[in-house]
């Protein structure tokens, strides 16, 4: 969540502004918001390169949070190793200010 907010904090805000001024209808009123979100996040190179270089810390993550839907908080340790291993990514070369492609 840290990453994306520094690196989608813009789209982060718009949604989570809709989120909060919409507390009954917000899953439909902010999804066009939502998806702006998502896209940033699946788009972003930083972003890609810490999921690849990342990917097994992930996955374990994931996995984590689906076998405890119910204890979420179980999985902390998995974020730690996984946003450890995101603390260590070599961005040298990746550009951290892409231009944003029109849609």
């Amino acid at each position: 969540m840290d990453i994306t907010a520094k690196y989608c904090h813009k789209e982060m805000e718009e949604y989570g502004s809709c989120v909060a001024s919409n507390p009954s209808t917000w899953q439909h009123q902010c999804h066009e918001l939502k998806m702006k979100v998502a896209q940033c996040t699946s788009s972003h190179p930083v972003i890609q390169k810490i999921r690849s270089d990342c990917s097994k810390e992930f996955v374990e993550f994931e996995r984590c949070l689906r076998e405890n839907q119910t204890a979420p908080t179980s999985c902390s340790p998995h974020v730690t190793r996984f946003l450890g291993c995101a603390e260590t990514v070599d961005l040298s070369g990746v550009d951290v200010n892409p231009v944003p492609q029109p849609s």
